[in-house]
């Protein structure tokens, strides 16, 4: 099998998980193709057609999402339903905030097999966590320099291990970590972050990040807070720092996580 073109499929909405799929593509050392599918769809890149090549077939798929609560994030399942693989070898990627990955991993090797694909690795990196602030800066400035050099030996590994190869099949399943049924993700809550109007300029970067659509900016800023997934993208975007999480129950599990799993970790793969 050689790999030609590899394509970047990520739900990244502070950066992180595009990041490390960018130094895996790296290491593999051929062109790439990036499908972001953190915006909306309206707002974001084109979708993969399936009607249409392109697609997924022929080149190595690298599937990348955030970790929320050892789960992917639904918005993110959302997005990459409709891709069609077509056959095509993926490599999954789970980015957590270094607590732990759960079942996430696991969720988008199923994924992967449900729109068509043949997952052939996996791994799961370390990212600065979205709740991370001054004083609970939990992996902060994750994925770091090490991070990304790991990302890139894991690309030189894939290139290495699928060159060659005359059919999928003659690969061994990866064994990836996890449980079925999946563990349960994100409950339901109207925590959000909050617009601190004395710096606020309105210029609208929060809802222009925002995944989901949670943030309109008019004379104010309204956030819907039901429908926020508590990334924070608006936070790390925000120019002035008005844009902050305050919310108590959101910061107590901050200090939690803070208190508990500060040590840092290190990415893991799976063959």
């Amino acid at each position: 099998m050689d790999i030609e073109t590899v394509t970047l499929a990520y739900f990244s909405p502070t950066g992180t998980t595009r990041r490390v799929l960018t130094a895996i593509a790296q290491g593999i050392g051929v062109p790439a193709t990036h499908l972001d599918l953190t915006l909306a769809p309206a707002a974001s890149s084109p979708r993969l057609d399936p009607s249409r090549e392109p697609g997924l077939s022929g080149d190595l798929a690298i599937l990348g999402a955030p970790v929320y609560a050892g789960r992917i994030p639904a918005t993110a399942v959302e997005r990459f339903r409709p891709l069609a693989g077509r056959g095509a070898p993926a490599v999954l990627v789970a980015v957590y905030g270094n607590r732990a990955f759960e079942d996430a991993l696991l969720e988008l090797s199923d994924l992967a097999c449900e729109i068509g694909c043949v997952p052939v690795a996996g791994a799961a990196f370390i990212g600065e966590h979205s709740y991370a602030a001054p004083d609970t800066p939990i992996a902060v400035g994750r994925p770091d320099g090490e991070d990304l050099r790991q990302a890139t030996a894991f690309g030189q590994a894939l290139l290495q291990r699928l060159t060659g190869v005359a059919s999928l099949s003659d690969l061994p399943r990866p064994l990836i970590p996890g449980n079925r049924p999946h563990r349960r993700g994100m409950r339901p809550s109207e925590a959000a972050p909050i617009t601190d109007p004395e710096t606020c300029t309105l210029c609208g970067r929060c809802a222009e990040v925002c995944p989901v659509g949670a943030v309109e900016v008019g004379e104010t800023v309204v956030t819907d807070g039901l429908a926020c997934i508590l990334c924070c993208a608006c936070t790390r975007a925000c120019p002035t720092g008005a844009r902050v999480m305050v919310d108590e129950g959101i910061r107590r599990t901050a200090r939690w996580l803070y208190e508990n799993h500060a040590a840092p970790k290190s990415p893991e793969v799976f063959w």
